[in-house]
């Protein structure tokens, strides 16, 4: 495909494993030539990475596969996952999943891509609710401060949060960057 025509969440291979487009931007300069300047996320190892394609290149699209799945728990082995259209159950490993883990929730149904006709992750939903398991207790009398305090969910995330969170709320936390979005009803 035409490097004008990756789009964010594009898979393409680069440096020889396949990699999703996390941010793109055409850039035009002057009497230069045009570029692409991308963010991509290597699939396989996490690792983020930030290259330039020249508009005229031609840039491999990766056969990467996805189906939905339920996550159904975790043990020694890995975490569980079950389609949802044939029952079938697959194991993926802490590694392969990197920092899904502290996202995923019995019964959540998340994407699993397929490489190679292997998993290398899962897609989750753009937010989450988790309880917070661990902080700091709130100051009382501290209403003018509105500094952020480190908090632990049940799912083992760390995270800041504002002052008034306290050990048992329910919060909504983005997936995409793990930080504090708002206090769930």
């Amino acid at each position: 495909m035409k490097a004008t025509n990756l789009r964010k969440g594009t898979v393409i291979i680069f440096n020889n494993a396949p990699q999703r487009v996390m941010d793109f931007h055409h850039n035009t300069p002057g009497n230069l030539g045009a570029h692409i300047k991308l963010k991509l996320r290597n699939l396989i190892t996490g690792l983020q990475t930030e290259t330039k394609f020249a508009s005229t290149d031609e840039v491999p699209e990766a056969d990467v596969s996805s189906y939905k799945a339920t996550y159904l728990y975790h043990d020694g082995e890995g975490y569980h996952f079950m389609t949802t259209e044939t029952y079938e159950q697959y194991v993926i490993s802490g590694e392969t999943l990197g920092d899904a883990i502290h996202f995923l929730q019995d019964e959540m149904v998340v994407d699993v891509t397929l490489y190679n006709d292997e998993p290398i992750g899962v897609g989750l939903p753009t937010t989450v609710t988790l309880t917070v398991a661990d902080t700091e207790p709130e100051m009382k009398g501290a209403t003018a401060s509105n500094s952020p305090k480190p908090a632990k969910t049940d799912t083992g995330l760390s995270l800041s949060v504002p002052p008034f969170v306290k050990i048992g709320d329910r919060i909504i936390v983005n997936t995409e960057e793990g930080t504090y979005v708002k206090r769930a009803d």
